[in-house]
C-alpha cells in the first residue's frame, strides 16, 4: 500500500509540474503577443504622426511662398 501510495505520489507531482508548465508557457505566450500588439501599435502611431508632419509642412510652405508672393506684388 505505501509503494502504491510513493507512486502516486511521484507521478502526482511530474503531472503537477507538466500543468504548470502548459500554463507557464500559454502566460509568456500571450505577453509575446501583447508586445507585438504593442509594436504594432506604436508602428501604426509613428506612421500615421509622420503624416501629419509632412501635411503641416506642406500647409507652412505653402502659406510661406504666399506670404512672400503678396509681400512682393505690393513692393
Amino acid at each position: 500500500m505505501t509503494v502504491l501510495l510513493g507512486i502516486l505520489a511521484k507521478l502526482g507531482g511530474i503531472f503537477a509540474l507538466l500543468l504548470l508548465v502548459v500554463a507557464l508557457l500559454g502566460q509568456v505566450l500571450t505577453a509575446a503577443g501583447l508586445l507585438l500588439a504593442a509594436i504594432k501599435l506604436s508602428i501604426v502611431v509613428i506612421f500615421v504622426a509622420l503624416l501629419v508632419l509632412i501635411g503641416v509642412a506642406i500647409f507652412v510652405d505653402r502659406s510661406r511662398r504666399r506670404r512672400e508672393a503678396r509681400d512682393l506684388s505690393h513692393v
